[in-house]
């Protein structure tokens, strides 16, 4: 995938960060004692794409399109079936079976459930102090004054330190949540919906959180979420999954106010905005793809009123748009084409 640097950090110069090389992810399969096959889900078909330093990646997509499958294999949570990820360079899912505790420091979860994600048995001060003693080696005096750094960082009281997750609001405790992945100073931060259990004030707050934090300790941010509103305010770029495959990917402006694919369009038709209804109308009895058997070609085929006997019979490449080599989609049929 080519895509242009975002220069946003100071660690480094832009350049790549994370590259996913056709990463695939198969649940299941093999055979029985007896030798029948076992069924098999096909989660993520061969996502490439690369992260630059220092910018904003957002992925979008339907439930079950691949994107919390993404995420747990970048924080070594689960390991691709097959395909390449590698992290400034280095294997990434050779350095998760070496060592997770280095993988930890390079790379950190935001879960999207805020309260399921801390431990109810420990106190906040606990919590932030465990990846300070286990991934850095502070001694005490260290973590002192780290973990009050912290919350000041998310803007919470230091008094809340010796108080328990169910003491807090769900917007208060992803705060926690948010200075628990800062505290192993990581340089690249998962964030799996991170505000999709929040209040839409809440969720705001927690946003401008974020976004001063990037700047701040320079941070390359992965941002998944389905509420294309969110990915679009705080995204460089944006990548659209569609039954684990990519089937958009470029600058977050092109892609929201010019995009190519028809799954990207009926997403976007299809988002509540206020003061006007959704204008995307798709037949509930709409055949949706397999996942325990793929159809041939494009998948995207049966809800695509582009579709064409080409689109069944191949699968169509990731293709830059003609007027933007940044911006590209998997579409025999794009829209905005000019030949």
């Amino acid at each position: 995938m080519h895509s242009s640097a975002v220069g946003k950090g100071g660690r480094g110069v832009s350049e790549t960060l994370l590259k996913i090389d056709a990463a695939e992810r198969i649940f299941g399969g093999g055979k029985t004692l007896f030798g029948s096959p076992l069924p098999a889900v096909h989660a993520l078909r061969g996502v490439s794409i690369e992260v630059q330093r220092g910018e904003t990646l957002g992925i979008v997509g339907e439930s079950g399109c691949g994107k919390s499958t993404l995420a747990r294999i970048l924080v070594g949570l689960d390991q691709p079936t097959c395909g390449a990820i590698t992290y400034d360079g280095e294997d990434l899912c050779a350095l998760a079976r070496a060592d997770g505790r280095q993988l930890a420091r390079k790379i950190q979860y935001v879960f999207q459930d805020p309260l399921a994600s801390l431990n109810p048995r420990k106190t906040i001060r606990a919590i932030l102090e465990a990846p300070l003693v286990h991934l850095l080696g502070m001694d005490k005096p260290a973590r002192q004054s780290r973990v009050e750094e912290l919350m000041q960082a998310v803007n919470l009281a230091p008094e809340f330190l010796e108080r328990y997750p169910h003491e807090f609001s769900g917007g208060q405790a992803q705060r926690i949540g948010i200075a628990r992945a800062l505290a192993a100073d990581p340089e690249l931060i998962v964030l799996d919906e991170p505000v999709s259990a929040l209040d839409v004030s809440v969720q705001a707050q927690v946003l401008n959180i974020l976004d001063d934090l990037k700047q701040r300790f320079n941070l390359t941010y992965l941002f998944i979420s389905h509420d294309l509103s969110v990915v679009e305010s705080v995204s460089d770029r944006v990548a659209v999954l569609y039954f684990g495959k990519l089937a958009e990917v470029g600058p977050a402006r092109s892609v929201f106010s010019a995009p190519r694919h028809p799954y990207t369009h009926l997403l976007l038709q299809s988002a509540p905005a206020p003061g006007r209804k959704p204008t995307a109308v798709e037949n509930a009895e709409t055949e949706l793809p397999d996942p325990y058997n793929p159809p041939p070609g494009c998948a995207f085929h049966a809800r695509c009123p582009r579709r064409s006997n080409l689109c069944l019979q191949s699968e169509p490449p990731l293709e830059p748009s003609p007027i933007d080599d940044r911006h590209f989609a998997a579409c025999h049929h794009p829209h905005g084409r000019t030949s």
